[in-house]
């Protein structure tokens, strides 16, 4: 039986010179929709989707990448026809003795049906963000597993402040990730990821471990997760943030910062001990700096040597500072989201008054880019620490 996947392996060990070639082959035949600079981005997108590679959450956010492009440049569906020629010619020219002839039919439709794909997300995406290329500025070990990585776009991101974005490292071309900004947009451009190293994970490890500075990362169109302040109207809000879950949700209190409407953020911090707990001094200094109207707690579900109004599941102690008329936002886990969906309207949280972080694990988050999402309280994000910083939306990030 052909081998989609090792001839695919073999061909983007040398990725950048592959593409290329596939942008060539394309100009050659007086196609030139696709700029030269995002070919990589594309290509090695494109052939991740054919081969299948990657966890249900990275290939929607390799998908919403396509889906973007797919529209940005002006794509239609009689491409199809030459960009999957130049797919084929481009791994049988690099797969080497990994390619067997079978694989030309395989490829070949394996690349339409892609295509046919990326263009129906085209069309649910419409407009939107770009993608672009960052360069890591900053990479800094906030915890044991646990990175922050604060990268410079090529050009400004266009992004609010809980969305997430499809990530990836050159590293790993064509396998995505979500995740969102840990901070709501600055003057300067630059966007703060979170990231913590899954066990079983193939992207998160790279990004924690070996992600240097000077590097680039693909950055893709940022979405809507569930977690947008707007929902809330004007009421006052509490975030329950698990692990590096603390991501978008700490670009939501920057966002209150910096908007005229006065509302009390309390802001509820979980993580397993006291040494688990990363990004410690950001969180003190937004307590100092907005003490008037920003609260925020601790919750150490397996630490007894802690304060013990801090001991208890993160959901525990939310529900102990919740107060009525409260706008109730969690983002964590998939393990989180599924206890929170079914424990916080137990305890008498209002379904329009909760807010949950997309997952990519249920029916209902199949389309995570669809910005006009039937409900924010129940469709929001890695495999990616959806903690969407995290977004601990992965599984297997």
């Amino acid at each position: 039986m052909a081998d989609l996947g090792s001839s695919l392996t073999v061909a983007l060990a040398a990725h950048e010179r592959a593409a290329d070639h596939f942008w060539s082959f394309m100009a050659d035949r007086s196609v030139r929709f696709l700029p030269q600079g995002c070919a990589p981005m594309f290509f090695s997108t494109v052939c991740r989707m054919v081969v299948g590679q990657g966890d249900r959450a990275g290939r929607r956010a390799g998908l919403a990448v396509l889906g973007r492009m797919y529209r940005r440049f002006g794509l239609y569906p009689y491409h199809g026809t030459v960009v999957a020629a130049a797919v084929v010619d481009t791994v049988r020219r690099f797969a080497g003795a990994s390619w067997e002839p079978e694989l030309a039919g395989c490829w070949e439709r394996g690349c339409r049906r892609v295509l046919r794909v990326a263009e129906r997300a085209a069309t649910v995406m419409g407009d939107g963000p770009h993608v672009t290329v960052g360069e890591v500025v900053a990479c800094d070990a906030a915890a044991d597993g646990v990175a922050v990585l604060t990268v410079r776009p090529m050009r400004r991101l266009r992004f609010l402040p809980g969305q997430a974005m499809p990530v990836c490292t050159p590293r790993l071309p064509g396998l995505w990730r979500w995740y969102s900004p840990a901070n709501a947009p600055r003057r300067d451009g630059t966007v703060e990821f979170h990231v913590r190293a899954v066990g079983e994970g193939v992207v998160s490890p790279v990004l924690v471990e070996r992600v240097a500075l000077g590097e680039e990362l693909w950055l893709g169109p940022a979405v809507d997760v569930g977690l947008s302040l707007e929902a809330a109207g004007e009421a006052d809000v509490l975030l329950a943030a698990g692990g590096t879950g603390l991501a978008p949700l700490r670009a939501l209190v920057e966002q209150v910062a910096a908007s005229p409407v006065k509302r009390r953020v309390t802001l509820v911090v979980g993580a397993r001990t006291l040494l688990d707990l990363y990004d410690a001094v950001a969180l003190d200094e937004l307590a100092q700096a907005h003490r008037d109207w920003l609260t925020v707690e601790l919750a150490f579900s397996d630490d007894g040597d802690v304060e013990p109004a801090a001991q208890g599941d993160l959901l525990t102690v939310a529900l102990y500072h919740y107060r009525r008329g409260q706008a109730f936002y969690v983002c964590g886990s998939p393990k989180l989201i599924e206890a929170a969906r079914v424990r916080l309207p137990a305890a008498g949280i209002p379904a329009d008054s909760l807010h949950l972080a997309t997952t990519f694990l249920r029916a209902m988050d199949s389309v995570p880019w669809v910005s006009r999402q039937r409900s924010s309280r129940v469709a929001s994000p890695s495999g990616v620490d959806m903690t969407a910083g995290g977004i601990d939306r992965r599984g297997s990030a």
